[in-house]
């Protein structure tokens, strides 16, 4: 689906977690928010900063232990209004998009986001 990007995003991770299919994840808090962003939670892998992950990628193998269903990129596009985006996935409130101008793949919040026709 194509969108049109209608208001500023920002990412505040400059790190974000990524991790290939198989890895070992510590699973933390599910993400509580007015966005109704629903089945995020708070993972953390070996070498890398916490990030947030969508319930879907996460196997679960016991208490705040899971593993990665798919190989997975918490990276956040920095959007403006007026840019176009191919949405690849909506998931839990973001669509997991490519930026038309230079193919950059990243997550935006689908509330950031208005559908082209």
């Amino acid at each position: 689906m194509k969108y049109v990007v209608i208001e500023t995003h920002r990412s505040e991770y400059p790190a974000p977690i990524t991790f290939a299919r198989g890895t070992l994840l510590e699973i933390g808090q599910r993400y509580e928010g007015d966005e109704q962003w629903e089945d995020w939670y708070l993972c953390s892998c070996q070498g890398q900063a916490a990030g947030w992950v969508p319930a879907q990628f996460i196997e679960r193998l016991g208490v705040g232990r899971g593993r990665a269903l798919e190989a997975y990129s918490a990276h956040e596009l920095d959007v403006d209004p007026g840019q176009q985006l191919d949405s690849l996935r909506p998931l839990n409130g973001w669509a997991w998009c490519r930026r038309v101008s230079n193919g950059e793949l990243g997550w935006v919040p689908l509330a950031k986001l208005r559908a082209l026709a």
